[in-house]
């Protein structure tokens, strides 16, 4: 019985979890990268959904509230206008928070590591 425990035992700890150590870096760079990438492009998607932009764009030319008269066209289009740059730019900082939180996902492993490293050779 103990041989067998200890058997079990240096198998997890030499397979599994070292194993794992040593797969993490190409998971993060593969599955995990395509996970998250996954994800930001869905919530750009959902942004750009929430903020209905392509709807606005769409109806730029059509006049609001049954106004089919030149004043009317022209409030409307501008109205529609401001509402197209306005929705534009919260959409462009979208992009750029979730860019960068896809960029601190690819860099972060590499700053761990360099931590790691630099913190080991201090010690000695």
């Amino acid at each position: 019985m103990p041989n067998n425990l200890a058997l079990t035992t240096t198998k997890y700890v030499l397979i599994d979890l070292i194993g794992d150590i040593l797969y993490w870096p190409v998971w993060w760079y593969s599955k995990g990268l395509i996970k998250i990438g996954l994800f930001c492009l869905g919530s750009i998607q959902e942004q750009q959904q929430r903020l209905g932009l392509a709807i606005w764009i769409k109806n730029i030319f059509t006049p609001m509230f049954g106004q089919y008269d030149l004043e009317g066209r022209l409030i409307s289009f501008f109205a529609r206008l401001v509402q197209i740059i306005v929705r534009s730019i919260l959409l462009l900082v979208w992009l750029l928070i979730i860019f960068s939180l896809l960029l601190i996902y690819l860099i972060l492993p590499v700053i761990v590591v360099y931590q790691l490293v630099a913190n080991f050779l201090w010690l000695f």
